[in-house]
């Protein structure tokens, strides 16, 4: 981050985090740590709206499907005690009327995931100026591959029953999971 970027965050530079997949939330915590934010992480909606109750941050970037319920009550909860908020909304599910909603909740963006932390930091910081694009887009081959990795680490890695959650026979899954990642 530059420093001109690190101004930007201005004197308030609190981050919340929420989301319930683990891994990825101490991932994004450390990115956004060495962007300067100072970042305080919650893994349900009950932690994150009594985060957001008892210290409500500047910045916020909440999943929008938790294990406990539905990210746009910790929006909701946010624009409560402090209005000027910037959050932004990640979903591995990626919806029109998804948008929609975390928008008139009260959300500044909306990001599918898998986003990076230069996405999400750019989100954060942009005061309604369109985005240019990311750089760097996965291909189709990479977001599905993603979305059976994430898929399979919630059923525990266990095979037969990430096929039935995805809808896949077992052996077809144990193919792609096999293989190497695609670019």
């Amino acid at each position: 981050m530059n420093d001109s970027e690190f101004s930007e965050l201005g004197p308030d530079r609190s981050l919340l985090l929420v989301d319930d997949d683990a891994p990825f939330l101490t991932r994004l915590a450390r990115a956004m740590e060495k962007r300067g934010f100072i970042v305080e992480t919650a893994e349900s909606v009950a932690a994150g709206r009594a985060a957001a109750n008892l210290r409500p941050p500047a910045y916020a970037v909440i999943d929008l499907r938790l294990e406990d319920g539905n990210g746009l009550d910790v929006v909701e909860a946010l624009r409560d005690r402090r209005p000027e908020c910037r959050i932004v909304v990640l979903t591995g599910y990626g919806a029109i009327a998804t948008a929609v909603a975390a928008v008139k909740f009260g959300a500044t963006d909306y990001l599918s995931k898998p986003a990076d932390a230069n996405d999400i930091a750019s989100a954060l910081l942009s005061r309604g100026e369109a985005l240019p694009p990311p750089e760097n887009l996965m291909s189709a081959d990479r977001v599905r591959w993603e979305h059976i990795q994430r898929v399979y680490e919630l059923c525990d890695r266990n095979v037969s029953e990430t096929a039935r959650r995805l809808s896949m026979h077992r052996r077809t899954l144990q193919r792609i999971l096999a293989k190497r990642s695609p670019k």
